[in-house]
Order: C-alpha cells, then sequence, then structure tokens
C-alpha cells in the first residue's frame, strides 16, 4: 500500500514537474537543443531546392559554428557546388543581448567582393532557396514574445509574436516542440492576413554524440509552391574550432575544417 502511494506521488510530481515549466523556460531550452548542441559543430549540407513543377536545384555546403561568451554564437558557412557559387562564404556573428543586431557578411570570390547583409534582409532568401538568412542561426528569442497555446501529450504549442512586426513578413508563427528532447519539429508561419504561408519541418531526427540532432529538415512556400529540402551528413561536435576561422581573414582563405 505505501509502495502504490509513494509512487503515485512521483508520478504527481513528474506530471507536475511538465506543468510549471513557463513558456520562456521551454522556448529557451528548444533554442538550446536546435542551436547549442555541444560548444562547436561541423556538417556537411546538400540542400535541394524544388519549385512548383518538381525541377531541382543542388547546393551543398560545409557548415561551421561556436558558441561563444555569454550565448552568442558565430557561424561559417563554405559553399562547394554549384559552379558558380564554389568558394562562397556566408558568416555570422550571432548576437543575443535584446536591441543588438546580428552580423552577418557574404564573401562572393567572382567578384573579390565582402558584402555585408543589413539587419532587414535576414528574412530574404538564402542563395535562392525557400530557407532565409535567419534560419541558419535561428531568430533572436527576444524579439518576439512566446504564449504557450496548447499541450499535448508530445508536444508544446508556443505562438510566438514579433515585437517590431513592420520588420518581418510574418504576423504569428507557431512552433511544435518535442517534450523529451525539447527539439523545435515543426514551425507555421502566417502572413499579415493571418493566412498561413510558409511552413518548416524536422522531418528526420538523430542521436549524435549523444544530442538529438536533426538531419533532413523541410520548408514549403505555399504561395510558390516550392520547398526545399536540407540533408545534414557528417555531423560532428566538440571538435575544438579556432574562433580566428570566423573572422574577415577566412572569407578569403576558407580553413581545412571546410575544404577537407
Amino acid at each position: 500500500m505505501k509502495k502504490t502511494i509513494m509512487t503515485s506521488v512521483l508520478l504527481g510530481l513528474a506530471a507536475s514537474s511538465f506543468a510549471e515549466l513557463s513558456v520562456d523556460e521551454i522556448v529557451n531550452k528548444a533554442n538550446t537543443a536546435a542551436y547549442y548542441a555541444g560548444k562547436d559543430g561541423r556538417a556537411e549540407v546538400e540542400m535541394n531546392i524544388i519549385d512548383k513543377s518538381g525541377s531541382t536545384r543542388t547546393r551543398k555546403f560545409a557548415l561551421l559554428r561556436m558558441n561563444t561568451e555569454g550565448g552568442s554564437q558565430k557561424f561559417y558557412v563554405y559553399f562547394k557546388e554549384p559552379a558558380d557559387l564554389y568558394k562562397q562564404v556566408f558568416l555570422v556573428w550571432k548576437e543575443v543581448a535584446e536591441g543588438k543586431d546580428d552580423s552577418r557578411w557574404m564573401w562572393l570570390p567572382a567578384l573579390n567582393l565582402k558584402r555585408s547583409i543589413a539587419p532587414g534582409d535576414k528574412r530574404t532568401s538564402f542563395v535562392g532557396s525557400d530557407f532565409v538568412y535567419e534560419d541558419v542561426s535561428g531568430r533572436n528569442l527576444n524579439e518576439d514574445t512566446h504564449e504557450l497555446v496548447e499541450t499535448t501529450g508530445t508536444q508544446y504549442v508556443v505562438k510566438n509574436t514579433p515585437k517590431k512586426p513592420g520588420d518581418v513578413e510574418f504576423s504569428t508563427y507557431t512552433v511544435k516542440i518535442d517534450k523529451d528532447t525539447f527539439l523545435p519539429r515543426a514551425a507555421e508561419y502566417f502572413d499579415k492576413n493571418g493566412k498561413l504561408y510558409r511552413t518548416v519541418e524536422a522531418t528526420k531526427v538523430e542521436t549524435i554524440q549523444g544530442f538529438p540532432t536533426v538531419t533532413e529538415s523541410v520548408v514549403k512556400d505555399l504561395n510558390t509552391g516550392g520547398s526545399t529540402v536540407n540533408t545534414f551528413n557528417n555531423i560532428e561536435y566538440n571538435i575544438g574550432l579556432d574562433e580566428n576561422i570566423f573572422t574577415e581573414r577566412f572569407l578569403r582563405r576558407p580553413p581545412r575544417e571546410v575544404t577537407k
């Protein structure tokens, strides 16, 4: 009898621990799971851009990521294919402080040109795909207000509303977050008229070096009928990247971590 009572108490405590999570705690855990696995990381990415007729264009690139002081991060993307994007580099310094913009640069070797990407352009297409620049490094949590609108047996559903609606093309977006891993599994974006126009889904997840990791993601543009599939391979965490890689010097001379 005592054992039954104790079991009931423990189950009740476990259930209440889920109920007591605030929406900010849920969102922070989801952000950590999605973007902060390990101290740093590397992946090879194949991006397939599919238009409404079924025609496909492919990009291949290496992605490096490093966590830095105070929760900020740096990202380095080096393009390998196709030929017209070969050696192009995308560099991000992601800031977490409220009111501070991320810094983004694109190196265009054919023009011998470094181009800054303005904060207002972060919601534009990333190299012609249905992903946007902001998708690469993630959206700053301070840019939205968050509301827990539903809790199911397996997921939290969070509605996010931009604090500066004039800066973005959406009015709100909802994210479905896995309760076990806290990985965001699906997002739906609504336009200024409240119409669903864009979805992002983690279609494959694997555990790599102990970290639940998205290995395939799909974004769909419901207005154009196009979609883009990202497949992640050769993923590694805690590889000891040098922070100097994420500087202007290595825009022109890519490190071996992305060329090997």
